[in-house]
């Protein structure tokens, strides 16, 4: 039985596949060969890229006017400014590539007679002149995860490919695909022989075209969950189907891993009897997040990066950009951690991301947070939510300046503090959802919890800056008018300098916003 995937590339035989050439534009990809292009594809992590270099590999081997060979030298990297092995690895990956997909034993036999004898700086090109020129049919290398080499590897990659350029199709490649996260552009190399930041550009201005692989629409969404359907009989509800497309915006990996969690893993799920509803997808979402999977630990791994720090800091406190560089945008673009906006501006990629990204942020504060009696719950086990206000007051009052601290990011320490004590208060019996935005000047919350829900508002005020309380309140009232409740919180977090300890400064007041609701303002 054919399953969801989630590691490596697909397998027809093996998976719930669509039809991978289909996702690309294919005549375009063909003329580009035709024309002897160089060029790149590029896509966030577990997009399908090696899934769709192998089946145009297959598809190009099958028509016979090409040769077509993939090879994955993610192994380089190891090397890395070893120049020597770093081309050794390579020339033998190569070889063995050549051997598994085509048959051809050339490579490998050149690589034992000659290739000690060559200069690493010369070695991939003489090996692809020989490869070249071995059969009439042009060859078409497609090199898998190029971008995962670094300095003078990578850079001997590069130029050795620029220099053997202008003898295609006879004696080198007639077309090379590089493939990648990464766009060209972000190939920002340091060579120990050159000081300068040497970009991937300068070093291969040969590139024709990037192209970028893109996640699934919501109708590809919808064949690929109905593959599932006609193989067991197992039925999606409209309901369903709508919400995985809601949550990934068709990431691949997201849809697969979503769908995955829901039909193979969780027991209602593998009831084929029962249809897959909203309730379900749910659930498996939560626990794709609890489980810190590998492909949300990786994207939790780039927060620590300075480049991906300084546009997701202030999108988590609802503040201006600033003066970020494109080419760091575009990175975040590239990894698939946000995506540009029909209307304008920049916003996380899907809701499931939405909710990783600061849940990841809080792990600290929450690995920091003492040990704290569960006061809030009646004796029902119903949530208190006068009783909850009375837990929190105290508890940032004793522990809110120290966890502060243990918060990555400064600017929104106090949110991320926050956040981990409401994840403490669910704990696995509720949930709490977020949303925030670049400009946005706030960051709101809503924490469920059985039958009762809480919206939140949190709210900065910094040095030189008004009282942001009736902004606050006027923002808080359309927060809660989505959500149907007639009272929230609005929390402001008091940064300016010069201010009292927080155990002084922190107090709870009444107030009304401009709808008449009633606010419970907390200063803190």
């Amino acid at each position: 039985m054919r399953f969801f995937n989630t590691e490596g590339p697909n397998r027809v035989a093996d998976h719930y596949t669509l039809p991978p050439l289909a996702r690309w534009d294919l005549d375009a990809i063909l003329r580009l060969i035709a024309q002897k292009k160089y060029f790149l594809l590029h896509a966030p992590r577990q997009t399908g890229k090696t899934t769709c270099l192998l089946a145009l590999m297959e598809a190009l081997n099958q028509a016979g006017q090409y040769r077509a060979v993939y090879a994955n030298i993610e192994a380089v990297q190891a090397a890395r400014e070893d120049l020597a092995l770093g081309m050794a690895t390579l020339c033998s990956v190569l070889g063995r590539a050549a051997r598994q997909s085509t048959g051809e034993q050339a490579p490998e036999e050149w690589l034992r007679q000659q290739g000690d004898r060559v200069a690493p700086g010369d070695r991939l090109a003489m090996l692809l002149e020989h490869w070249s020129a071995s059969d009439p049919r042009p060859l078409i290398l497609l090199l898998d995860e190029v971008d995962a080499l670094i300095g003078d590897t990578l850079i001997s990659l590069l130029r050795q490919l620029r220099a053997g350029y202008p003898q295609r199709p006879e004696r080198f490649p007639q077309t090379v695909i590089l493939c990648g996260v990464r766009d060209l552009r972000d190939y920002r190399i340091h060579a120990r022989s050159e000081p300068e930041v040497i970009t991937g550009g300068s070093a291969f201005n040969i590139k024709a075209k990037s192209l970028r692989l893109g996640d699934f629409s919501r109708a590809e969404v919808q064949a690929l969950l109905q593959e599932h359907t006609r193989e067991t009989g197992q039925a999606f509800t409209p309901e369903a189907l709508e919400r995985v497309w809601t949550l990934t915006q068709g990431q691949p990996w997201l849809v697969n891993a979503l769908a995955y969690e829901t039909c193979f893993e969780r027991p209602e799920g593998r009831d084929r009897s029962r249809p897959i509803d909203c309730g379900m997808i749910e659930q498996a979402k939560e626990q794709l997040i609890l489980d810190r999977v590998t492909h949300l630990d990786q994207l939790a791994d780039k927060l620590r990066e300075e480049r991906v720090r300084r546009i997701i800091e202030p999108m988590l406190a609802g503040t201006a950009l600033g003066p970020v560089p494109e080419a760091d945008r575009d990175y975040l673009v590239d990894l698939g951690l946000l995506r540009r906006a029909p209307s304008g501006g920049l916003v996380v990629s899907n809701p499931i991301y939405r909710e990783v990204l600061p849940r990841m942020l809080a792990g600290g504060p929450q690995d920091s947070l003492p040990q704290i009696a569960p006061s809030w719950l009646n004796a029902d086990g119903t949530l208190n939510l006068e009783q909850l206000l009375t837990a929190f007051l105290a508890f940032w009052r004793q522990h809110g300046e120290p966890l502060l601290g243990s918060a990555p990011y400064h600017e929104i320490a106090p949110h991320l503090v926050l956040m981990a004590f409401l994840h403490r208060v669910i704990n696995g019996g509720g949930s709490l959802e977020r949303e925030y935005a670049i400009g946005a000047g706030r960051m709101d919350l809503r924490l469920r919890y059985g039958q009762v829900s809480l919206g939140i508002e949190l709210k900065v005020w910094r040095t030189g800056r008004a009282d942001p309380l009736a902004e606050g309140l006027a923002q808080l009232d359309r927060y809660l008018d989505g959500l149907g409740l007639d009272s929230g919180w609005l929390v402001i977090f008091d940064r300016r300098n010069g201010q009292p300890p927080i155990a002084q400064r922190t107090r709870c007041e009444d107030d009304t916003s401009p709808a008449g609701r009633r606010i419970r303002v907390i200063r803190a």
